[in-house]
């Protein structure tokens, strides 16, 4: 095989005729494809992507080796999974306009201090392990960026400052405020006993009962985090982008809920670039 020894001038003669506008046209292209693919980072949708990839390249190899009849089948294929994308995304659609409306879709401040962050944490871990001891029931939905008012409004109002103390009493068993879900912003808790969307995913295992069932369908709507506690077996599980994790501990728990109080870096460019190989 030749070597073209032309290449490097051609690539700065490819080069040289980019302008600066092309250069911002390119890094507002990634930047908007980064922001999606941390809209669907760990959720469903990424196996959906996956899935459509593999169609076009599969129509692609189809239509170089010039398999009509398979690529005229993809091509339908195809056709049809354009008019079923909004609603195979509707979750993902949806968390990505309410971020645009809220004027979000760029945003990933902090939410609280340091040290109220963490107290916040600690009183919410202290309330997970008593209710896990005594097998008490309960949802406790931490709100992140996306505003739960519509949740909240099903409920009792409360706000107040969350302590361990107050979240117990809020779900002492045959109470008004037991059944149905405490809605958590920043420090304070904001309502209970409010109505959760139950989750359309049918595959769930038998041993899931209504309150992870609602947990993971309010997470499959918005990006909070669900704390979870079993009446049954007392185990403390956390819903996140419609997945849940079970058998938690305390620190665990702590870790997993902590940045939803402090913000997280977990989807920024240097992470990203890490997990993909650029870096250690």
């Amino acid at each position: 095989m030749a070597i073209d020894f032309n290449f490097p001038e051609r690539l700065r003669g490819l080069v040289s005729t980019i302008s600066l506008l092309d250069y911002l046209d390119i890094l507002i292209v990634t930047i908007l494809f980064y922001q999606l693919y941390q809209q669907i980072h760990d959720t469903r949708a990424v196996t959906l992507v996956k899935g459509l990839i593999v169609i076009v390249l599969i129509k692609m190899v189809c239509d170089g080796i010039n398999l009509h009849a398979m690529s005229w089948l993809l091509e339908k294929s195809t056709d049809w999974l354009l008019v079923a994308l909004p609603i195979l995304f509707q979750p993902e659609l949806r968390r990505a306009l309410e971020h645009i409306g809220q004027g979000q879709f760029f945003k990933s401040a902090p939410l609280l201090k340091k040290e109220d962050a963490e107290a916040a944490v600690g009183e919410i871990v202290k309330t997970a392990k008593k209710l896990s001891a005594t097998k008490t029931g309960a949802l406790m939905v931490i709100e992140r960026e996306m505003k739960l008012n519509d949740i909240s409004s099903t409920g009792i109002h409360i706000d107040g400052i969350i302590s361990s103390e107050f979240l117990l009493n809020v779900f002492i068993v045959n109470t008004p405020l037991h059944d149905g879900a405490a809605i958590i912003r920043g420090n304070r808790l904001i309502s209970a006993a409010c109505v959760l969307p139950l989750t359309e995913n049918h595959g769930l295992s038998t041993e899931l009962g209504t309150r992870h069932r609602a947990a993971l369908g309010l997470s499959e709507q918005c990006d909070a985090l669900v704390v979870v506690v079993s009446e049954e077996t007392g185990t403390i599980s956390v819903a996140e982008n419609g997945r849940m994790v079970r058998h938690l501990d305390g620190s665990t728990l702590a870790a997993k809920i902590r940045p939803a109080f402090v913000g997280s870096d977990n989807y920024s460019f240097k992470k990203l670039w890490s997990k993909w190989g650029g870096g250690k």
